[in-house]
């Protein structure tokens, strides 16, 4: 059993009283000072967690304001420096950094020596072949330690790092990195995922070919890939670098507000948003979160042989989390595969069998692969030791209240002695989390616990006011570190501008549907725009629309995303046919192909309907967010204005439509 550990914020509430001579009775109370106080709410986050800097801050939050907000003008960090401040400490203790496994069985553990030698090895072939400070790097590589270490040794010469996931087809690839010009990719030639070999090696060919802001190609060869390509640095040489000068490495002083990665998360219209944050804005926001997260230095007494696991892919935003554990000097351990071994015959054990064989005290995972886990019966007692698991994480969509029953009597019968759901919310755009766990608050299953300290986060009606107990727009009213810089190449900041900051100018709407209650627990209710939610990964509409409607036999389509708390995900695709052409089995597995192979599989319709015409705004948007709304259950004359329309006779099909699923979903016939 893990030692019995203080919670992370009760650690920081003793330090506010001791060092700052603050105390609150609730954590309400410590909330609302967080985010009425700025200046004293993050200069207490500097102070506690530790972070230096050569050069002294001038101001926390020099300018106040969304976006555009300026914090801790002057200071110099490093996220890798960040990291591997851990590195004796952790070793001394007996610890490893990284414990990576996969779907060969193929168990490997890092000491922190080794990496910060890897880091520092990577670091100086990087600037061998060119790269510099504010160079963007892409990636193209699986959830591997070398993953994790090409990211640190990135951010340890101020390159900026951008990864994309090998499970994502070449187009999708290809439309974030060109957009932002880099100069070095690194790649994986091949993946073992789904339980067979996959070659990548076509696509790294590929994708070099495509950008041709790529001078140098470093590969990470496997044996997977089915040709040997050519490439101006091989990882294996590049990682093992073991003279003085790696051993006199350390990662550069960065400014506060330097570029740290690029993210992206896809819009309605046009090419994914190549969101870009910056070092310190990560370092701040990041140490907030995991107050929250309750995640603790593995050498420490206090949760000494801390195991901490959030299954990813590099795609999606909690990778960034997992390897975020580095940070907080805990151990780290990583799964590269399938989560429930294939999908022609899943087993969604393999994820339980895994966390037990790896002793690991916190183990999170997307909302919906806990809820496949329930379907499919799993019985966790079955897959192992399990007592050591303390913590439950869930994200990436709303975890309702059955499922969470069930995870926590799964946990108990396996011998745990007891289990905290640390349910989150947040997303890719600022790389944090509005609401989450509090391990001193009441837990009740399908809520999260509270709003984040330092995140201003309200409900707001159809008027702009806050509301408490109502579902409302989630929307963050004072600016936090995190938030963007700025979208790569986007003039003006328009695109910034009107992905947060239309609906409501200076307030950042984040897209989603929250309740807050009385008691300060949150309810995300799903998606209140019309990106789609495929597993915790979010994608905009336009990318499926250029894989489908490239297709001579398609002349317009439209998706929408029906997820929302205590339904069924389910995602229909309306597609508009050439004149003669038929919606049979061999058109629907062509459209399916377009976009498994241009996209990925997670973003699969759950039906292909042949419609006349696709509803339009006057100015020829799709009403994507009307139909959902719809289709979720409100009347037409409260989603929809027809005037406003340049097509209104094409809802009637949608309302039929929409009566006939209502009338399913109660059983009865709609005739």
């Amino acid at each position: 059993m893990p030692a019995p550990n203080i919670p992370q914020i009760r650690l920081y509430q003793d330090w506010l009283r001791e060092q700052r001579g603050l105390s609150f009775d609730t954590y309400d109370a410590l909330w609302r000072w967080s985010v009425t106080d700025l200046d004293a709410f993050w200069q207490s986050i500097w102070d506690y967690m530790g972070i230096v800097s050569p050069t002294p801050h001038t101001a926390v939050l020099a300018d106040d304001r969304m976006p555009g907000a300026t914090w801790f003008p002057g200071a110099e960090v490093n996220y890798a420096r960040e990291v591997l401040r851990h590195a004796d400490a952790a070793h001394a203790a007996g610890l490893p950094a990284i414990v990576s496994d996969n779907e060969l069985g193929e168990v490997r553990e890092m000491p922190w020596p080794e990496l910060r030698r890897q880091v520092a090895s990577v670091a100086l072939t990087l600037k061998s072949l060119g790269v510099q400070r504010g160079d963007r790097v892409a990636a193209y590589l699986p959830n591997v330690p070398e993953t994790m270490v090409a990211f640190l040794a990135c951010s340890s010469i101020g390159a900026v790092w951008s990864v994309c996931a090998p499970d994502m087809g070449t187009a999708a690839v290809v439309d974030r990195f060109r957009q932002i010009e880099p100069k070095l990719l690194i790649a994986a030639d091949g993946v073992h995922y789904g339980a067979k070999p996959i070659d990548r090696s076509a696509v790294v060919q590929e994708l070099r070919d495509a950008l041709p802001s790529v001078q140098k190609l470093l590969l990470l060869r496997t044996p997977h890939a089915a040709q040997q390509l050519a490439a101006d640095a091989d990882w294996q040489a590049a990682s093992a670098r073991r003279d003085a000068e790696v051993a006199a490495f350390e990662p550069e002083w960065l400014p506060f507000d330097h570029p740290i990665w690029i993210v992206y998360s896809s819009g309605t219209t046009g090419l994914p948003k190549p969101i870009v944050h910056g070092q310190g804005g990560i370092i701040m926001t990041m140490y907030a979160c995991g107050l929250h997260n309750d995640i603790g230095a593995s050498y420490g007494a206090n949760n000494f042989d801390e195991r901490f696991h959030w299954y990813s892919s590099t795609g999606w935003v909690m990778w960034n989390c997992q390897l975020a554990g580095l940070a907080f000097g805990a151990t780290i351990v990583i799964y590269d595969g399938h989560p429930a071994g294939s999908k022609e015959k899943p087993d969604w054990a393999v994820l339980w069998r895994f966390v037990a064989k790896h002793r690991i005290t916190f183990f999170g995972a997307g909302a919906a692969y806990f809820t496949n886990c329930m379907k499919a019966g799993v019985v966790a007692a079955e897959c192992g030791d399990l007592s050591r698991v303390r913590a439950l994480g869930s994200t990436g969509s709303p975890l309702s209240e059955e499922v969470q029953r069930w995870g926590t009597a799964q946990l108990l019968a396996a011998g745990a002695s007891s289990v905290w759901w640390c349910n989150i919310s947040g997303g890719t755009d600022f790389c944090g989390a509005f609401v989450g766990g509090n391990r001193e608050l009441p837990e009740v299953p399908g809520q999260m616990q509270c709003r984040q300290i330092g995140h201003a986060v309200e409900a707001w009606n159809e008027d702009g006011k806050p509301v408490i107990g109502e579902v409302g727009e989630l929307v963050c009213t004072r600016p936090i570190p995190s938030m963007p810089l700025y979208f790569w190449g986007d003039e003006g900041n328009a695109r910034y501008l009107s992905s947060y900051f239309d609906t409501y100018p200076g307030v950042w709407r984040h897209g989603d549907w929250i309740r807050i209650g009385e008691d300060g627990g949150c309810i995300i209710y799903g998606r209140s725009d019309a990106t789609i939610n495929r597993l915790g990964l979010r994608m905009g509409t336009s990318e499926i629309y250029s894989a489908v409607e490239a297709l001579p036999e398609v002349l317009d389509s439209m998706v929408v995303d029906l997820e929302y708390l205590g339904r069924e995900s389910y995602m229909p695709l309306f597609v508009v046919l050439r004149p003669g052409v038929a919606l049979d089995d061999a058109m629907r597995g062509k459209i399916n192909h377009a976009i498994k192979t241009s996209l990925s599989p997670r973003f699969l319709p759950n039906d292909i309907f042949q419609v006349a015409e696709i509803p339009r705004t006057l100015s020829g948007k799709k009403q994507e967010l009307p139909i959902k709304k719809l289709l979720l259950g409100q009347p037409l004359q409260k989603v929809v204005n027809p005037e406003a329309m340049a097509n209104p006779g094409s809802l009637g099909w949608y309302v039929e439509f929409a009566a006939r699923r209502a009338a399913a979903s109660q059983g009865i016939s709609s005739s």
